[in-house]
């Protein structure tokens, strides 16, 4: 159940990580209760474009109710302005991997800027499309064919917010042809997660249906939990942010059900029964 009072939010961004390797220095936004001390830590992997100071419907819920929530940009964002001919661009979505990783192998930098408040013995990652993916690696997935980390111990739970579905016959030519890492091995994503899926999603990736964004939950093994949004599509009602051009499917009702299930989740409680809203199933 989330707090009927919220606390006020401290934000802090851009705090920088030294990456000489990666062309770039991480820029991380760090939202906190102004107050309060052991809060559980959440790296949040924006979506494709998206930056640091996206996703306030969700980040600032979940600060004011007692997380710290930890958002590295990565290289695909707009407001860096990588070229598209960029030597990177073809591994940027192993850079997005190795970004949430450099986060968590920097927790005492990022945690100077709030002295003494994380609690790192509870830490989840969330992501939003691509970085529903990008965390998914890190709670355990595969990508068919290609090498990637593994399992990182740190990680205690996940939420992946309208993650992709497997790959090969169930891509567009297109995404066949130019994101060969878009073919995820979920046999492997061991950690606990909460999967958010819109019965209204369709990706212009994938010759299937809305129930392609699913199968991270059915793929995966136990335990998982999966909430499926009524009327949600990509933007899940609007989570990217207060006033984004990208969502079609604008819904405060529907926002403000993913803050509550999700924080639930987050926090270890039991999860609200299904409404109006959407449904809820576990294994």
């Amino acid at each position: 159940m989330t707090t009927s009072t919220p606390n006020t939010v401290l934000t802090i961004h851009p705090v920088i990580l030294p990456a000489p390797e990666r062309g770039d220095d991480l820029q991380v936004r760090i939202s906190a209760p102004a107050t309060g001390g052991d809060l559980p830590v959440i790296v949040f992997s924006h979506g494709y474009h998206q930056s640091a100071i996206g996703y306030g419907p969700l980040v600032d819920h979940w600060a004011a109710n007692g997380f710290a929530v930890i958002q590295p940009t990565h290289l695909d964002s707009l407001r860096l302005g990588l070229a598209p001919d960029d030597p990177r661009t073809p591994d940027i979505w192993r850079t997005r991997i190795d970004d949430v990783t450099r986060v968590l192998d920097n927790l005492d930098v990022l945690e100077a800027a709030i002295p003494g408040r994380f609690d790192r013995d509870r830490i989840a990652v969330a992501g939003h499309s691509w970085g529903a993916q990008t965390v998914g690696v890190l709670l355990g997935a595969g990508v068919v064919g290609m090498e990637v980390p593994a399992r990182d111990p740190r990680i205690s739970a996940g939420v992946l917010l309208a993650a992709t579905g497997t790959g090969g016959d169930d891509l567009t030519p297109f995404a066949a042809e130019h994101f060969p890492f878009m073919s995820p091995d979920f046999a492997g994503m061991t950690t606990p997660a909460l999967i958010v899926a819109g019965d209204k999603d369709q990706s212009m990736l994938s010759v299937r249906g809305p129930e392609w964004f699913t199968d991270v939950y059915h793929l995966s093994p136990a335990p998982k939990s999966l909430l499926t949004v009524y009327g949600g599509e990509h933007s899940l009602g609007g989570i990217a942010g207060y006033a984004v051009t990208e969502t079609t499917d604008e819904n405060p009702e529907r926002v403000a059900f993913i803050q509550r299930v999700t924080t639930a989740y987050l926090r270890g409680e039991t999860l609200p029964g299904s409404d109006d809203l959407g449904r809820i199933e576990s294994k």
